[in-house]
């Protein structure tokens, strides 16, 4: 397994799989590790996408293998019927898109344009249940780098600015500001560096923390009152702070109704249940992905499958079961779904009319477009 970014085993092993089978391959695509596979000419453009990272530590914990997997067995098989069924229009694209754990991937290719001719764009992920519409937060990575000045802890200590006070401070700042944050809020971070040795007063420190909320706007009002704790702290120590973005901000995610109802539809007929199988029903979660982008440009889609596991996402256990010969089984039951629903938009352009429809009345509503 390989981590964000650096994905290059995977990259090459999937671009030739992928050549093979009869796709153009634009391998590097957009970013290193990323790539393009498409077959069939025209409109519509329907995107799989796929993932194929792992967690520092961990492996493939998220189970992105499988969603490689499913991807991937989902465009193989599209391309068949694209060339079995001359009625059938449009083109699929198998977009690989790395770095989705931590380096905003998708959101990188979309500012250089990877997305621009692509119609629709659908995923689904492995989880420990099935579910349809999960509600994906939008979140921000930031760092605060606190500079303060080195003295002997012991001899003179008043000659220093502990670094190290003021990321203590933005810790316990933090702690008290979830006195008057909302249930759906999620704020939480690790202290990178805090000095080396003890009897010297450091200089510098680091936090790196994640900052969520259902909505973008939402998000960001939380992001603004967690940088006031990083410099409240700075000013308490006598230091100063440096607060940046670890990466680019991730919206929230636009689920399309109409998308969902078409993969729940061949979900069930081959004997899938959702916890939330009625419109209008969420599964509230803490989770976030950088497809939430994509999905405030086009029409989206990103459920979830469930394997059988002892733990949840980003756990060993979960790891653990990514490699299964039951969850790969139920990938490839996936991939089929994701192909019977792509074929449904290249098939009827009614389809394609009420997901864009439907897009275009999801986004001005409120909660979705953030203004909130």
């Amino acid at each position: 397994p390989e981590t964000a970014f650096k994905e290059e085993k995977a990259h090459e092993y999937l671009t030739d799989l992928l050549e093979k089978q009869g796709f153009r391959v634009q391998r590097n695509y957009c970013l290193p590790t990323a790539f393009r596979a498409e077959y069939g000419d025209g409109r519509p453009v329907v995107a799989l996408l796929c993932e194929y990272d792992a967690l520092p530590g961990l492996g493939h914990a998220c189970g992105h293998n499988l969603i490689a997997m499913s991807s991937v067995g989902a465009g193989i098989a599209v391309k068949a019927a694209l060339e079995a069924d001359a009625s059938l229009r449009g083109k699929v694209v198998i977009m690989g898109t790395p770095a989705e754990e931590g380096g905003m991937g998708k959101e990188l290719m979309l500012q250089k344009g990877a997305f621009d001719d692509v119609d629709v764009a659908l995923m689904s992920h492995p989880e420990h249940r099935d579910a349809l519409r999960l509600m994906m937060t939008a979140r921000s990575l930031i760092k605060a780098v606190f500079h303060g000045k080195s003295a002997h802890a012991s001899l003179a200590p008043w000659e220093g600015l502990s670094a190290l006070d003021a990321a203590v401070g933005a810790y316990v700042n933090i702690s008290m500001l979830r006195q008057r944050m909302k249930p759906s809020w999620r704020v939480h971070g690790v202290m990178l560096n805090a000095g080396t040795q003890s009897n010297i007063i450091p200089d510098e420190s680091e936090l790196c923390y994640s900052v969520r909320a259902p909505t973008t706007t939402e998000m960001l009002t939380v992001k603004e009152q967690v940088e006031a704790c990083f410099r409240a702290a700075a000013l308490a120590a006598g230091c100063t702070a440096t607060i940046s973005e670890k990466s680019p901000t991730a919206k929230h995610m636009i689920q399309n109704e109409v998308l969902i109802r078409l993969y729940q539809k061949h979900a069930e007929r081959l004997g899938i249940t959702f916890e939330d199988s009625e419109p209008g029903e969420f599964v509230a979660t803490g989770v976030t992905s950088d497809i939430g982008n994509i999905s405030h440009r086009l029409p989206c889609i990103h459920p979830v499958f469930g394997i059988v596991t002892a733990g949840k996402n980003h756990s060993s256990e979960f790891n653990e079961a990514t490699g299964t010969l039951q969850s790969r089984e139920k990938a490839l039951t996936i991939a089929t779904v994701l192909a019977l629903t792509v074929l449904d938009v290249l098939r009827e352009t009614a389809v394609l009319d009420d997901i864009r429809a439907e897009f275009r009345a999801t986004l001005s509503k409120p909660l979705q477009n953030g203004d909130v």
